[in-house]
């Protein structure tokens, strides 16, 4: 196990990385004001690894409250919320009891966001299941819900007390998952480390291979980046914006074509695609990167096609993102791989971007 800590200025906490974690009650039992826990889990994680989890902690003395929740990306809801709520306050748990993520990342969000809320405020711990929120979503304490105009619009950031990434979680994982998972790790050698993307690129066969040593690897290493970048800027009031490469192109995918259509990784690596085209057309890029983009993204099992959503449509969504300013949309995009920039695209470059030919012709 290696363990990274994530400092910020008014609390840190660790980040675990290895193998089976799942049942190491001592990662879990330090961060508890009390020995009682409420697991937020979903129907499909809970069928693999519920019990498991209830086993360890019941062992060690503590009461667990189960809250299992619908599966999927279009249940990121108020209405899912309200069922966290609904359990906490029909079993009369208290500020101090803890809540645990078990799931992927519509779990560690929406268990992240009923901690922010409930009562105020109660710890929660990250035990991510998928590989998308071991390397991303689990670390950083961004929460959040969907709206039917935007995703993530309603949430709050709130730290949890502890991350479990355990590699042993993704041998359940299916292949979709695992490749949506890939591009948010692609997405860190991208933004701030043509190194790491040298790496990816020789050891994708691995990973997609589910290697456990290559996996381990490229997870220590997106969360040591992202750590590093969340300490410098916790509320995402300048540097931590670059985390979001693909992301203002691949949030309009989902909420153009229905949340859950697309998984969440699969339009940010249309997303990043392009964001790579927009700054080829910029001059920032020629044809060869872009190429190198496209290359690795398929190399992970990614599409490399987004939906035709139609022009008007796109820059409408787009309109409803977090990095809106001033009423203009600001768009991360690369002055080179391995260096990403925050920047404003015009008006006929975007149109030429979303015209290209890494744009289908039918949703």
């Amino acid at each position: 196990m290696k363990t990274l800590d994530l400092v910020l200025p008014d609390t840190r906490y660790p980040i675990h990385i290895g193998q089976q974690l799942l049942g190491k009650v001592e990662l879990i039992t330090p961060h508890l004001k009390q020995a009682r826990v409420a697991i937020v889990t979903n129907t499909t994680v809970a069928a693999l690894y519920l019990e498991p989890l209830l086993r360890s902690l019941e062992q060690a003395g503590i009461s667990c409250l189960p809250v299992v929740l619908p599966d999927g990306e279009d249940f990121k809801t108020w209405d899912t919320l309200n069922q966290i709520f609904d359990a906490l306050l029909s079993h009369r748990c208290e500020r101090s009891t803890t809540l645990i993520a078990l799931g992927g990342g519509v779990i560690g969000d929406m268990t992240g966001f009923a901690a922010a809320c409930y009562q105020r405020g109660v710890p929660f711990i990250q035990i991510p299941t998928t590989l998308l929120a071991q390397v991303d979503s689990s670390v950083g304490g961004k929460t959040a819900i969907n709206h039917p105009q935007g995703k993530n619009m309603i949430g709050a950031f709130y730290q949890p007390q502890a991350v479990i990434a355990d590699m042993d979680l993704l041998d359940t994982l299916p292949e979709r998952e695992l490749s949506a998972g890939l591009a948010e790790i692609i997405k860190y050698g991208l933004l701030g480390d043509e190194q790491f993307l040298g790496w990816l690129e020789q050891n994708m066969s691995a990973l997609r291979k589910r290697n456990k040593q290559a996996l381990a690897y490229a997870v220590e290493h997106s969360c040591k980046m992202k750590a590093d970048i969340v300490a410098q800027d916790e509320k995402e009031q300048g540097m931590r914006a670059l985390l979001n490469l693909g992301h203002t192109f691949g949030h309009a995918i989902e909420a153009g074509l229905g949340f859950g259509t697309w998984l969440h990784g699969e339009a940010v690596g249309a997303g990043m695609l392009l964001a790579a085209e927009a700054s080829r057309q910029l001059g920032w890029l020629d044809h060869a990167q872009v190429a190198r983009v496209e290359a690795v993204l398929l190399q992970a099992g990614l599409p490399t096609i987004a939906p035709a959503l139609g022009t008007a449509r796109w820059i409408e969504l787009m309109g409803h993102d977090k990095k809106v300013e001033g009423g203009e949309i600001r768009f991360v995009l690369l002055q080179s791989l391995g260096h990403a920039v925050v920047a404003k695209l015009p008006a006929a470059i975007l149109e030429q971007t979303l015209n290209s030919r890494f744009v289908g012709s039918t949703p």
